[in-house]
């Protein structure tokens, strides 16, 4: 298929698990696309040899999304390889859980700067683009943590939760220049992170779950490439759950 044809995108932390999974599908629909890093540059690397594969059509930036500085940096150089942006999915984020009560101030703070922060400094910063051009696709990356909040995770529910917030305001700002803002919201996925949890865990997890089982990071990647896609034209500033029905 070839449902993103031409398409320019920028995903943010797609390097590895959900973000790597919509490099993919979107390289497989005949999209050209530049992912960012942050962290090792070993990963990234690996990551975009293995891309290559798929698609020539793709690119890596070293780039700070919780950086205003970076993010437009990252945007311009997007602009002069590709002439515009069509698509930005905003993926890039972090954990620290903890109870309230042992949660340091930084703890709160560093989880919402690069989970809040990397979401209004790319949107920000791709809009010049999209405005020009008169069409564009914003995908947030929230949680159902962001949704129904958890336990232990007051400060990345608070992240997530505040993304819906500035997405549902994006989509009615720029609706009418044909921009359109969503958001999706996974349960629980698999990826190299929860393949280190004990199997008592994830079954926990699982027993929580109306469809009895985990997610897979293609199960987001599928949606992405709906949002992303002109299938999805008549949608904007809506919020939805891949999460096996935790959210019902």
């Amino acid at each position: 298929m070839n449902l993103l044809k031409d398409k320019n995108i920028i995903v943010t932390g797609g390097s590895r698990g959900i973000g790597k999974s919509i490099v993919k599908k979107f390289l497989n629909n005949g999209a050209n696309v530049v992912f960012s890093h942050y962290s090792s540059q070993e990963e990234s690397d690996r990551t975009l040899n293995e891309l290559k594969k798929i698609s020539s059509n793709v690119a890596c930036y070293k780039s700070d999304a919780s950086n205003y500085e970076s993010s437009q940096d990252l945007v311009d150089c997007v602009i002069k390889d590709l002439g515009s942006v069509d698509v930005l999915v905003n993926n890039a984020g972090i954990t620290k859980d903890n109870l309230l009560l042992r949660m340091s101030e930084n703890d709160f703070q560093s989880v919402m700067e690069i989970n809040m922060n990397s979401v209004f400094n790319l949107t920000k910063c791709v809009q010049r683009s999209m405005l020009k051009n008169r069409k564009g696709s914003i995908i947030n990356m929230s949680s159902v943590v962001g949704v129904k909040g958890n336990a232990g995770q007051s400060n990345y529910s608070a992240s997530k939760s505040a993304i819906i917030g500035f997405s549902k305001s994006i989509a009615l700002e720029l609706g009418s220049r044909n921009i359109r803002c969503n958001v999706i919201a996974p349960g629980f996925i698999e990826t190299e992170m929860t393949e280190k949890l004990p199997d008592e865990v994830l079954n926990s997890w699982k027993q929580k779950i109306p469809l009895n089982r985990t997610g897979s990071t293609e199960n987001i990647s599928d949606v992405a490439l709906f949002l992303a896609s002109d299938m999805s034209s008549y949608v904007t500033g809506q919020v939805i759950n891949v999460c096996g029905g935790m959210v019902t």
